[in-house]
């Protein structure tokens, strides 16, 4: 998986450093994440239901069983890249065939920009001042090199499908 710009030693200690912070209590730090995205996007909310339920409120389906084992899951793909930073590209077909169930859902590949403003700001959240601008750039490149992986999902798709 390439993600560009492959990220440095530094980068990569940061990113494990920052992250064992985050790690301790996941679903916490990811209700943050997910918070922050319906404030951003309050348009992406209809994509998750379950059991045909759509959700009135953010707060109602931030707060179903459903969708916090949707966010342990989310958690657990980031702990993924964060475990395999010296070689991402074991994650390829992983990542690869998760942007193709999130296509089939009907996510927009433009939505995990704002996925990624939200993982920012939930590890600004998180970290306080640790937060620096290398935290937040050595996060951007593996968010980005995760996000490729994703939409190479999209383009295996045929057309119309």
């Amino acid at each position: 998986m390439e993600s560009g710009m492959p990220l440095s030693g530094g980068q990569r200690a940061l990113i494990r450093e920052s992250w064992q912070r985050v790690n301790d209590s996941p679903v916490q730090h990811g209700l943050v994440l997910f918070t922050r995205l319906f404030d951003l996007d309050p348009d992406l909310l209809p994509l998750f239901q379950y059991n045909c339920k759509q959700f009135a409120s953010p707060q109602e389906c931030l707060s179903a069983p459903e969708f916090l084992d949707h966010i342990r899951k989310v958690m657990l793909v980031i702990d993924a890249a964060v475990s395999h930073l010296e070689n991402l590209s074991c994650l390829e077909e992983y990542l690869c065939n998760l942007g193709k169930k999130h296509q089939a859902v009907g996510v927009k590949v433009e939505s995990f920009s704002t996925v990624g403003e939200s993982l920012l700001y939930m590890l600004e959240k998180c970290l306080g001042a640790a937060f620096s601008p290398e935290v937040q750039e050595a996060w951007s490149k593996l968010y980005n090199a995760v996000v490729k992986a994703m939409q190479r999902g999209w383009e295996t798709l045929p057309e119309g499908d």
